[in-house]
């Protein structure tokens, strides 16, 4: 049968379709993409859509709130629960807006604010001069050590105590090692700064207990609701209970109006797919994939920053092959394996042709994929590295790619 959708919007209905079959037929490896459940894609686009609810739970400005108070509620305390969090908001549209929210509720206008600088791994919305936040607040980066792409945290103490920031920022978009939220938050302490975790990327492996989760050691922690997490596209904000009431201030009416319902009862879904034996195992299977995807490419010649990952992602520094990070992300987008190009730590480059390329293991995991497809997938990454401008070649590493896709398709149900 023809779809209303089809029938009214056959344009829009078609490229739509022609999007899914394209994530279906590629190898997905930039970090932060994933795939959701048909459970949590059915209640993105569910009538919640059609619902405004300002405020929150028993304290909306609209009327016909009896079924929205209880989406809300639910998914605050599934996610308490998987966070071991006091207090947490799920209402911010995306995480740069969920950390902006967290700034305001805490600093003001012209404070310090310190995170790790974007060239070394960190987010715009960190503070970065390009942000929004660079404008709002005084910002002072850190940085990792070029050579071990390690935190140096002597260095991060020294300029904590030189600029005595209001907010000390942690987290990052290409980290690939562990973070020592700890003591981060011993230096944010000895300063009197408030400590704010952004684990966007990597909030997923905290829940499973595959990384040192930063709750009992930062004032607020932020994440987006997708990447390793595996719901919608939204953000999320926890708290101490002390900060409880400025948090949910700052993000409403601070910031934003009506919450999106529908993304929220999406989140809901997606958390209690996250509490659950099935996730952890998945969870695992992204760290085990990363090593032996990292372990693979080197085998192969490639110079990996920090020499490999502790995480989900790897960070491929292209210097010593002497390719350009934009023409091989090309190259291999040509090839049906989806990447991005990245800069690396102390990157001579200019960021839109840098020498690094970003890869991670959270979508080819959803697919099924294991260690075994990782050296397969490092074999196809090789040759079109070594076939750059060969482009016959390069569709047939395209073909190779749509095989093993072929062989681990997008799965619809988790947790079965």
């Amino acid at each position: 049968m023809i779809t209303p959708f089809e029938q009214y919007d056959p344009q829009m209905y078609e490229l739509l379709r022609q999007e899914e079959a394209r994530q279906s037929t590629c190898i997905r490896l930039i970090p932060s993409e994933n795939y959701v459940s048909k459970a949590v894609m059915a209640a993105t686009g569910s009538c919640l859509t059609n619902k405004y609810a300002e405020g929150y739970p028993g304290k909306r400005y609209y009327e016909g709130q009896q079924i929205t108070d209880l989406v809300e509620s639910i998914a605050l305390e599934r996610a308490k629960k998987l966070f071991k969090a006091d207090h947490v908001n799920v209402q911010s549209h995306s995480g740069a807006v969920a950390n902006l929210a967290a700034y305001s509720a805490v600093a003001a206008v012209g404070d310090t604010i310190m995170g790790l600088a974007l060239p070394f791994g960190g987010h715009l919305s960190h503070g970065w001069k390009v942000s929004f936040t660079s404008k709002v607040f005084n910002s002072v980066s850190y940085e990792v050590n070029p050579e071990t792409g390690q935190f140096d945290f002597n260095k991060i103490e020294e300029l904590a105590k030189k600029h005595k920031p209001k907010i000390i920022i942690t987290g990052a978009s290409a980290y690939p090692r562990k973070i020592d939220f700890k003591t981060f938050g011993e230096i944010a302490k000895s300063v009197g700064a408030y400590h704010l975790s952004d684990i966007a990327h990597i909030s997923g492996l905290v829940v499973a207990g595959l990384h040192q989760s930063p709750v009992p050691y930062a004032d607020i922690v932020s994440t987006t609701t997708h990447k390793t997490l595996r719901g919608p596209r939204g953000g999320m904000l926890m708290c101490t209970a002390a900060l409880a009431e400025a948090i949910d201030k700052a993000v409403f009416p601070g910031l934003q109006g009506g919450p999106h319902m529908h993304t929220i009862s999406a989140l809901a879904v997606a958390l209690k797919e996250a509490d659950s034996p099935e996730f952890i195992a998945y969870a695992k299977q992204i760290v085990k994939n990363a090593k032996v995807l990292s372990e693979s490419l080197m085998e192969k010649g490639f110079k990996l920053f920090s020499g490999g990952t502790d995480n989900h992602l790897i960070l491929i520094d292209l210097r010593n092959k002497g390719i350009p990070g934009k023409k091989l992300s090309k190259a291999l987008d040509r090839a049906r394996i989806e990447t991005n190009y990245n800069t690396i730590p102390g990157d001579p480059a200019k960021p839109f042709n840098p020498n690094g390329l970003r890869i991670g293991t959270p979508a080819v995991t959803t697919r099924g994929m294991k260690e075994e497809q990782m050296k397969t997938i490092a074999s196809l990454i090789t040759k079109v590295a070594e076939n750059l401008d060969n482009e016959e070649v390069i569709a047939q590493v395209g073909k190779e790619s749509l095989l093993l896709c072929s062989q681990f398709p997008v799965p619809e149900y988790f947790n079965t």
